[in-house]
């Protein structure tokens, strides 16, 4: 199984961006913690992040038929981009959609996604453990 974790703009700052709400755990951190679970689980994972939509959208895109999850982190992009969604829907594979932050204890702007709704999951609130979290249950449900 192949699994595909994107972090959209700024998640490149963790560990240094307003770390009372995202924590002191750098992206760096994350990834390495991810890489050891997935090796435990006999899973392969990749990780990307940009902050740049276009790049975001040309990675889904590239995963048809080599990737069976995506867990993905879109940032702000969630909340504004139609792009990110299409290119989700696009290309059929699902994917777990994560947010370090409890976004719906925060503004109001922060409460829709584009993405929610194509998800085969959510996760938020729950610091980077929504990560583990969100690969757990690809593992658990399979490939595609």
């Amino acid at each position: 199984m192949n699994i595909l974790v994107i972090n959209g703009p700024n998640l490149n700052l963790l560990g240094l961006r307003e770390p009372h709400i995202y924590g002191a755990e750098t992206l760096s951190d994350v990834e390495a913690k991810l890489g050891a679970l997935a090796a435990d689980l006999g899973v392969r994972l990749s990780c990307f992040q940009s902050n740049h939509e276009g790049a975001l959208v040309d990675k889904i895109q590239a995963s048809r038929g080599t990737v069976d999850w995506i867990i993905i982190n879109a940032g702000a992009y969630t909340h504004t981009s139609v792009a990110i969604r299409d290119a989700l829907a696009g290309v059929g594979i699902p994917f777990v959609e994560v947010h370090i932050s409890n976004v719906y204890a925060r503004e109001d702007f922060r409460h829709h996604s584009y993405l929610s709704d194509k998800a085969a999951g959510v996760v938020a609130g729950l610091g980077t453990f929504g990560y583990e979290a969100a690969i757990q249950f690809a593992v658990r449900q399979g490939k595609r």
